[in-house]
């Protein structure tokens, strides 16, 4: 028998993800990483995506205040064996303990566009002919 196989992650998945962000997160606030770059970054941590066998983490991160983005994110990938070692007591359930990678998250970015898309003239002028309709 055959498993049926999909692109979307499992539950399991899902919650080991929301676990290692969490730990992530208290790693960088407790400013165990003595990196001054990292240290002196708020850094938002939006969503950890884990691979099927759970070994592998990918953090998408986002420094706030920073224009330079990929300085932050190889900083923080210098740092990811530190950073590893200290998730292990949050993390004492896995078998395992995730490789993290570190990666810019641009979806706030792609907000933003559709944001500034919504708020066009061209749009607002295409949803004002449609409500004019909906009178008549």
């Amino acid at each position: 028998m055959t498993r049926a196989t999909s692109s979307a992650p499992s539950q399991r998945m899902l919650r080991v993800g929301e676990q290692v962000r969490a730990a992530i997160t208290q790693v960088l606030q407790r400013g165990d990483v003595r990196d001054p770059l990292i240290e002196k970054t708020v850094i938002s941590i939006s969503e950890v995506r884990m691979s099927p066998d759970l070994k592998h983490a990918t953090a998408y991160v986002t420094p706030l205040g920073v224009k330079d983005h990929d300085v932050v994110i190889e900083a923080l990938n210098r740092n990811s064996k530190f950073i590893r070692g200290r998730l292990g007591p949050h993390l004492r359930q896995m078998k395992y303990m995730p490789d993290v990678r570190f990666r810019d998250d641009t979806s706030f970015d792609n907000y933003k566009k559709i944001d500034d898309l919504l708020r066009s003239p061209e749009v607002a002028r295409d949803l004002s002919a449609e409500d004019g309709e909906d009178d008549n």
